[in-house]
Parts: structure tokens; C-alpha cells; sequence
């Protein structure tokens, strides 16, 4: 690493208050764990571009599609786009878009009369009215995923969305864990504070690596590994932390690097 990027680490560490300490890095367990969660949502976020694309090729009518809800399944990914009824007490499927031999190509399904349904879909439709309610952005577009959380529980990721070729918006997001039934948040996560942007154009070829640090606590969030695997040019991310150095490898493997102290005395 080069000493351009420590001073960046240095600027971008200075003036911050960490909110969250460890006594010690993140276990591989744990490392593990975060990149299982980072990998699902890029999957995640692949099919319901994807699936997005293949329906809105089929002009839905205006008020028949409020939310997107996606869910990976034996056969692969599931993406259905709908509303709730009037009396919200179910989820009202009009199109559903299954994932047809590879990652991007979805096969459209319309449902006429639309598919009444009180299984994952309704609840995860829930789990994100109640995350939306809490959480607090800016004046920008945002993307939300939900993914399955222990006990039957759920995870609501609300991240900035990209709204322009070649620029990656990363950070400004949290991730709540949502009750069974969808209507209440057990835990709120402010996974980073700030929004950065990576912009395509100002890198080229030779780009070897990004590097941003993680003041909230001491180890990685599940949206830096989503923000590795969604990033073009492909390439690594050192993380700085108040007490130590992680880094992001291209296919979203965690590794700790070593304590900051050590990693600022050897370069």
C-alpha cells in the first residue's frame, strides 16, 4: 500500500467517534458469517435487477405493483412484485419472476386475478414497512433487501441505491432484524454513517484496491462484502477500524489484516 492511502486512512479516522468497541478483531466465524450475509445480498440484489428488467417489459398497470420482495429457493431465485389488500392482512402477488438457468435471466409469470398470499412474501412485506418507518436517510433513493434470520426471523437491509452507470454509493445504510410476524424490529444496526461514492471513471485498470474505514465498530459490515462483489472495476477493500485493519478480497472473503497500531508502524 502506497502512503497516499494511509493518509487517507489517517484523515478519515481522525475525526470520528467510534460507537461500538472490541476487546479483539472479528473471529474467522464471525468474518465468515459476515461474508455468507454480504454474498446473499448481492445474490439478492442481481435477481431483482434482473427480474425488474423482464417485468417492467411487460407494462405493469399503474397501482399493481408497490414492493418487490425476493427469496432464494432450491430452484433458485424468486422475485415477486405486488401490494398488500386494502385490509393489509395479505400480500397480493401480480407478477412472479423465477430465475430460468442463469443468474440474470428470469421467466415472468402474471397473476390475473393477483395471488393472495400469507406465507414469507407477506411478512417480509411487513418486516420492510417496519424498518421504513424507523429508518432515517437522505434525500436519495435507497434499495431494500430482506433476507431469512435465525427463528424464522428476518433481516431488513435498507442501503443507498446506484442510480448512475459506474458510480457505487456505499455506506449511509443499516440493517434491522425484524420479528417473525414483521411488525416489530428486535435489534437496529447502523451498519456506517456517511455515503461515499466510488466513481468509475476517475479509476482505471491499474487500480489495485479501495480503501474507506468502519467507525461504528471494529470489524467489517455485511454491505462491504456487498459492495466488493457490486463494484466494477472488481477489487479488493481494505477496511480501518479504530483498533484494526481488514480486508475484503474479490470474491467477498473477510481476512484481518492485523492491529491498526501494527499495520500504521509498518507502513
Amino acid at each position: 500500500m502506497n502512503r497516499l492511502a494511509i493518509l487517507i486512512f489517517v484523515a478519515l479516522l481522525l475525526p470520528s467517534a467510534v460507537l461500538a468497541q472490541r476487546n479483539a478483531p472479528g473471529t474467522p466465524a464471525e468474518l465468515a458469517e459476515i461474508t455468507a450475509r454480504g454474498r446473499q445480498l448481492a445474490e439478492y440484489d442481481v435477481a431483482a435487477w434482473h427480474a425488474t428488467d423482464a417485468v417492467v417489459a411487460l407494462s405493469p398497470p399503474e397501482g399493481s405493483v408497490a414492493r418487490y420482495l425476493a427469496r432464494k429457493t432450491d430452484a433458485g431465485w424468486v422475485v415477486v412484485f405486488g401490494r398488500f389488500n386494502e385490509k393489509r392482512d395479505k400480500f397480493l402477488i401480480a407478477y412472479e419472476a423465477t430465475q430460468d438457468g442463469s443468474p440474470t435471466k428470469f421467466k415472468v409469470n402474471k397473476h390475473e386475478p393477483p395471488k393472495e398470499t400469507t406465507d414469507f412474501f407477506f411478512y417480509a412485506a411487513k418486516a420492510v414497512d417496519t424498518a421504513l418507518k424507523d429508518f432515517r436517510g437522505e434525500q436519495r433513493p435507497y434499495n431494500v433487501a430482506v433476507l431469512p434470520a435465525k427463528s424464522e426471523q428476518l433481516y431488513v437491509y435498507v442501503m443507498p441505491a446506484q442510480t448512475k452507470h459506474g458510480i457505487y454509493p456505499h455506506g449511509g445504510d443499516a440493517r434491522y432484524l425484524i420479528s417473525q410476524d414483521g411488525t416489530k424490529f428486535l435489534e437496529k444496526r447502523r451498519m456506517h454513517n456517511s455515503i461515499l461514492e466510488f466513481v468509475t471513471e476517475q479509476n482505471n485498470d491499474e487500480l489495485a484496491a479501495g480503501f474507506h474505514t468502519a467507525v461504528v465498530d471494529d470489524i467489517p459490515e455485511d454491505t462491504d462484502v456487498f459492495y466488493v462483489l457490486a463494484r466494477r472495476p472488481a477489487v479488493p477493500e481494505w477496511i480501518g477500524t479504530r483498533k484494526y485493519v481488514y480486508k475484503v478480497e474479490v470474491d467477498g472473503t473477510i481476512k484481518y489484516v492485523s492491529t491498526m497500531e501494527a499495520f500504521m508502524k509498518k507502513k
